[in-house]
């Protein structure tokens, strides 16, 4: 028996379990009793040169052009294979993870020229993005490996009435689609920015394989703004990046490799921990949403016209050639569902580099950061990583009650105009009229309703230095407290806000409930010994709080959402006495809990 013991947590705290697999005992490891072969020399003048075309990268080296199942080794300096491996039916092959150095590649009695591998921070010279020569529409942007990366260009106007405020939309969905732009790209072109959206390598039309948030997609995305920032048409020779979900958490990665003319990000509905937060939330496998995005992007990342993107497929049947010839490795992606499988636990070296919230200390442009607790995507965890952006002392955060879309309500889309017009435009923020037409069309789409814009705190103002003033007077977090009470019920007005110049809030104070006798949450710790138990009944737990499969009524006014208690006995429940006084709640919570129960693992959700 063990006491009632200390749990920091809201006022009605909900224990559910459901049973899982598990193992009692490691079995003892195996004595090594192998050997390590000695390593395989070539003879390099004895080989022919190869017909198939190799190329360095950053820790990789890709080839295309080879025999089909043919065995190819990758050889260093010293003429000794480092690696081995075969050939997709393609004729390709990625060696990844490759230290940075001088490589060649042989198959049979053939060798490759030497190539090149590159360390993430060995980026070319400026000369390489200057030459490139970026022009409206559709095209692709060479990145240091050679690789083509499909972009699409919009401009306010033609190239020599420029230069114009340019943003980068950079994502593996389909930013670089000519015929359905992404939201973001669509609201900042029609507020007058020049647009580019830029597909990720290995999708669309991108050449490349693709992996989820490898290096080399943050070393083409600081490729990419550079190319773009230097383009004639480019005001300030800079460009910000803007995006809200998938290309919300590429800006992070992106901004981390810190590209020197990269003038701000603003970030939407993202990721702090891939591994904790949205694929394992405490553990446990999220199958909903994380595994079919998983599933999604695997299905994205594979060859066109016969699978892949639908808009790919449609540019190689019009003659597209590069966009063709840019499928050829995609036999090379990366297995994503088999990386989950196999890496159910937290390691360094898998979850590390996929992880925001341990790397946007190195972000050091103007950030602008949205997001929502109850985020049925991509979680909300995003708030963790707040006081990790110490590179930066221009960074606003604003987090709400709602859901993956709900950072466009009315209060954070003005502020997020404000913000690019500031430090992408650097103009003194005006409010087009054609703002109430986006934001009547967008929460058209997304609330089903229109709603209306706040007052403009800018309307009038003429100098750029006291407007700037005014914004970086905003406290650092701004918080949206009952969003959805503020107006007509249902629609995406908070109740009220409130500011803090830091995070967690230094005037918050912590409060402690314990759990006591007769499943009450008291205020001092109980002094006696006592135990609450149930029984484990999976067929109680909820799969969803809407009604069926369709979890789009998400984004409606007011969701059909329903959650019951669990039947008496299928779980525990404590709580307090009615509290004196309205209390407000921001910051986080945890609890201690002792547990024992009579099999192997369990899954324990406190609510």
């Amino acid at each position: 028996m063990r006491p009632f013991r200390r749990c920091v947590a809201p006022v009605l705290l909900l224990c559910l379990i459901a049973a899982c697999t598990g193992d009692d005992d490691a079995a003892e490891p195996a004595s090594d009793t192998t050997t390590t072969p000695a390593a395989e020399t070539l003879d390099l003048d004895a080989l022919s040169p190869a017909t198939f075309d190799a190329h360095g990268s950053v820790e990789q080296v890709w080839l295309i052009g080879a025999e089909p199942g043919a065995e190819l080794r990758l050889v260093d300096e010293d003429a000794v294979v480092v690696a081995t491996a075969a050939a997709d039916a393609q004729g390709s092959l990625i060696f990844r993870d490759v230290p940075p150095a001088d490589y060649r590649v042989a198959a049979a009695d053939t060798v490759s020229d030497a190539v090149t591998v590159v360390a993430p921070d060995d980026h070319p010279d400026a000369a390489f993005y200057a030459t490139q020569d970026i022009v409206p529409g559709y095209s692709y942007l060479e990145t240091r490996d050679g690789t083509l990366l499909a972009i699409n260009v919009t401009l306010p106007g033609p190239p020599e009435a420029g230069p114009y405020p340019t943003v980068i939309e950079y994502s593996g969905y389909s930013p670089a689609d000519p015929d359905s732009p992404q939201p973001s790209t669509l609201i900042t072109s029609t507020l007058g920015f020049a647009t580019v959206g830029i597909n990720l390598r290995g999708t669309g039309c991108s050449g490349g394989a693709y992996d989820y948030f490898e290096t080399l997609q943050s070393t083409d995305g600081y490729d990419a703004v550079e190319t773009i920032a230097a383009q004639p048409w480019v005001e300030h020779g800079t460009v910000g990046m803007v995006g809200v979900s998938f290309p919300g958490i590429t800006q992070l990665f992106v901004a981390a490799t810190q590209p020197p003319h990269l003038s701000a990000i603003a970030p939407l509905s993202v990721i702090a921990d891939t591994g904790r937060g949205t694929l394992r939330p405490g553990g446990i496998l999220n199958d909903g949403f994380a595994t079919t995005w998983a599933t999604e992007r695997q299905h994205d990342a594979e060859a066109a016209p016969q699978s892949g993107q639908a808009w790919a497929g449609r540019r190689i049947e019009d003659g597209d050639t590069t966009c063709a010839d840019n499928q050829i490795l995609r036999g090379q992606a990366v297995d994503l569902l088999a990386t989950i499988e196999e890496n159910p636990y937290w390691t360094d070296e898998v979850a590390a580099p996929v992880t925001p919230e341990l790397f946007v200390d190195q972000i050091t442009v103007p950030t602008f950061l949205a997001g929502a607790w109850q985020d049925e995507q991509v979680g909300g965890y995003l708030v963790n990583m707040t006081d990790n952006f110490t590179g930066t002392n221009r960074a606003w955060f604003t987090y709400t009650n709602g859901a993956h879309t709900d950072p466009f309500d009315p209060a954070t889309f003005v502020r997020w105009v404000e913000f690019l017009q500031l430090y992408v435009a650097r103009d003194v923020p005006v409010r087009p009229p054609i703002a109430d037409v986006i934001m009547g069309v967008l929460s058209g789409t997304v609330w089903g309703t229109a709603v209306t814009l706040p007052p403009d705190r800018f309307a009038g103002a003429t100098s750029y230095d006291d407007a700037l003033a005014t914004f970086e007077a905003d406290p650092r977090v701004r918080i949206q407290f009952e969003n959805g009470a503020g107006g007509e019920p249902g629609l995406p007005y908070a109740r009220f806000e409130a500011g803090f110049d830091a995070w967690p809030p230094t005037e918050t104070e912590a409060r402690t409930w314990y759990f006591d006798a007769d499943r009450a949450l008291v205020d001092e710790a109980p002094t006696g010994d006592g135990t609450d138990s149930y029984t484990s009944d999976p067929t109680q737990s909820h799969v969803t709080t809407l009604p069926g499969t369709d979890t789009s009524s998400t984004w409606a006014v007011l969701p059909p959402y329903h959650w019951s208690a669990p039947p008496l006995g299928s779980a525990v429940a404590y709580v307090s006495d009615a509290l004196a006084a309205d209390t407000v709640m921001v910051g986080t919570g945890s609890i201690d809990l002792w547990v024992q129960a009579d099999t192997d693992d369990v899954d324990l959700e406190v609510t």
